[in-house]
C-alpha cells in the first residue's frame, strides 16, 4: 500500500515507516522537523529523521497548510496521523498552539478528505491515554468511578491521591476504552477531539477510521532534545549530566510505559487488518510503573549514582494513575506486548550510551509552567 505518515520524522512515526517499509509498503512522510524534537540542525543532526530521510519520499511541510496537504495526499490509500504538539504542562499555557495543530490540523485533512477526490481507504489517528483523564477506579460498593481533576489546593496539602465524592479508600483498576472520557489537560482535551472526529467523518466519506489510545512509549529513538515531554528522556538527560531528578509529587504516581516495539506492532496490525476498521483501542501493557521506579530504573541502566529529590512539587493537569486494560485489542487483533519494562529500559539506556547527549534546559521548561501558576 501507500502510506502517509504525518510526523513520520518523529519517534513513534519514524519507527513505524521503516517498519512498513520493511513490509513492502511505499511510505511518504510529511514532518515539520520541529526544533523542540529535532534540535536547530533537524536536517543534519536529527536521529531520526537521518534514519528514514533516504527511505521514504519526504515532503517538509506542516499540517496546518492546505498546500502541503495537497502536495502528499494523491494516490495515498492510508493515513496515519501522528503530527501533533505533545506535551502536557505545556499544553496548558499553549493554547492556540495546540489546538491549532492538533484539532486545525485534523479538521483540514478531513475537510480535504470530504471534498477532494482522493484514494485514501483507510485513516489511522494517533489518540492518547491523556482523553481518560485520570484513571479508573472501584469504589468500596465494587461500582466503577472516575474522579475527576485534582484541585490546586488538594495537591498543595500534599493530598495526592484521588478521591470521589469524598472517598479515598478507591481502587485503581485498568482503564478500558468504555471508560468515561475527562480529559484534565489541554493536550487530553485536544486528542479527544481529533479521536472523534476521525471516528465521526471517516465513516460518512467511505473512509475506515482506526484510533489507537497510545498509553507512555518509550524506546530507542526518542528524543533525548526535547525538555518539555517523556520522563525517560528528561532524566536520562539529568543522570547524563550528572544532574539531580526532581521526583514531583511523592514519586508514587505512576502510567503505563509501553515500548516503541508494542506500539509499532499494533499500529502496524491497525493498518493492515481489517477487523481494525471502525474500532478505538488501548496500547500499552496493563502495567503500571511508578515514577520512582523509572528513575531508579534509569540510574541503574547507566550506573549512576543519581540524587533523587522528592519534592512535592506537582503541576496542575498531571494525572495520578492509569494503566490500560488490553482486552479489546488482544481480542480483536492478536496484540499481546512482549516487551518488559525491564528489557525496554535495557534497551533505551543502552541506545541512550551511544549518543551524544546534549544538556538541554530542563529548568527553563519548569519556570515557564511556575510563571502561569500551572506548577508548584
Amino acid at each position: 500500500m501507500n502510506i502517509l505518515i504525518t510526523g513520520g520524522a518523529g519517534f513513534i512515526g519514524s519507527s513505524l515507516a521503516l517498519q512498513l517499509i520493511a513490509r513492502g509498503h511505499s511510505v511518504t512522510v510529511l514532518d515539520n522537523l520541529s526544533e523542540q524534537i529535532h534540535g536547530a540542525d533537524a536536517e543534519t543532526g536529527s536521529f531520526l529523521f537521518q534514519r528514514i530521510k533516504d527511505k521514504v519520499q519526504f515532503v517538509k511541510g506542516d499540517v496546518c497548510n492546505e498546500a502541503d496537504w495537497k502536495k502528499v495526499l494523491p494516490g495515498q490509500d492510508v493515513v496515519v496521523h501522528l503530527a501533533a504538539e505533545t506535551g502536557t504542562g505545556q499544553s496548558m499555557y499553549l493554547i492556540r498552539k495546540y489546538t491549532d495543530v492538533n484539532i486545525g490540523g485534523t479538521s483540514l485533512m478531513l475537510d480535504l478528505l470530504a471534498n477532494g477526490n482522493y484514494d485514501v481507504k483507510k485513516v489511522v489517528i494517533a489518540s492518547s491515554r491523556a482523553i481518560y483523564g485520570e484513571g479508573r477506579y472501584k469504589a468500596g460498593d465494587g461500582t466503577y468511578v472516575y474522579p475527576g481533576s485534582r484541585s490546586k489546593e488538594r495537591l498543595s496539602a500534599g493530598k495526592f491521591d484521588v478521591e470521589y465524592k469524598g472517598d479515598e479508600n478507591l481502587q485503581l483498576v485498568a482503564t478500558d476504552e468504555e471508560s468515561k472520557i475527562h480529559p484534565t489537560s489541554v493536550y487530553g482535551i485536544t486528542k479527544q477531539v481529533q479521536e472523534q472526529m476521525v471516528m465521526t467523518v471517516c465513516p460518512s466519506i467511505g473512509v475506515s477510521p482506526v484510533a489507537f489510545r497510545y498509553q507512555n512509549v518509550y524506546g530507542p529513538g526518542q528524543s533525548l532534545k526535547n525538555p518539555y515531554t517523556g520522563i525517560l528522556s528528561i532524566f536520562s538527560n539529568l543522570i547524563k549530566h550528572n544532574q539531580s531528578i526532581n521526583i514531583f509529587e511523592d514519586g508514587k504516581e505512576s502510567r503505563d510505559f509501553v515500548f516503541i516495539d508494542d506500539v509499532v506492532a499494533a499500529t502496524v496490525a491497525g493498518i493492515e487488518m481489517k477487523e481494525a476498521d471502525g474500532e478505538v483501542f488501548n496500547v500499552g501493557t496493563g502495567v503500571a510503573t511508578t515514577v520512582l521506579e523509572v528513575a531508579e530504573a534509569l540510574g541503574n541502566g547507566y550506573g549512576n549514582e543519581t540524587s533523587l529529590q522528592i519534592t512535592g512539587d506537582f503541576r496542575v493537569g498531571d494525572i495520578r494513575h492509569n494503566y490500560a486494560d488490553l482486552t479489546k485489542i488482544q481480542q480483536k487483533l492478536g496484540f499481546v506486548p512482549r516487551v518488559s519494562f525491564a528489557e525496554g529500559i535495557a534497551r533505551f539506556t543502552a541506545w541512550v550510551n551511544e549518543q551524544e547527549v546534549a544538556l538541554i534546559d530542563y529548568t527553563k521548561s519548569l519556570n515557564e509552567m511556575k510563571s502561569k501558576g500551572l506548577m508548584k
